[in-house]
This record gives C-alpha cells, structure tokens and sequence, in this order.
C-alpha cells in the first residue's frame, strides 16, 4: 500500500489513491465527485 492509502486507513479518511491518469484528464478549474468508498473519481464539470 501506497503511505497516504496507510494514513488515510489508520485514520479511517476514505481515499482514492493510485489513479493512474488522473492528472492527465483533470484540469486545472474542473469540478469532480470522489467517492473514497467507491474508488470512483468522476469530472461532473469541466473548466
């Protein structure tokens, strides 16, 4: 496990870690959804 998935579990933060092109397709001004339980990241609107 990556450290911040370490941290976010020990505190009990739901996170999403280890997305592979996330940086790629989110720009900077879009809004996005996280869902830390789910894993799912989605761009609800574009910059």
């Amino acid at each position: 496990l990556a450290h911040p998935a370490i941290v976010s579990r020990e505190f009990g933060i739901p996170a999403v870690v280890g997305t592979t092109n996330a940086t790629q397709r989110i720009k900077t001004g879009d809004v996005i959804r996280v869902n830390g339980s789910t894993g799912i990241v989605e761009i609800v609107k574009r910059a």
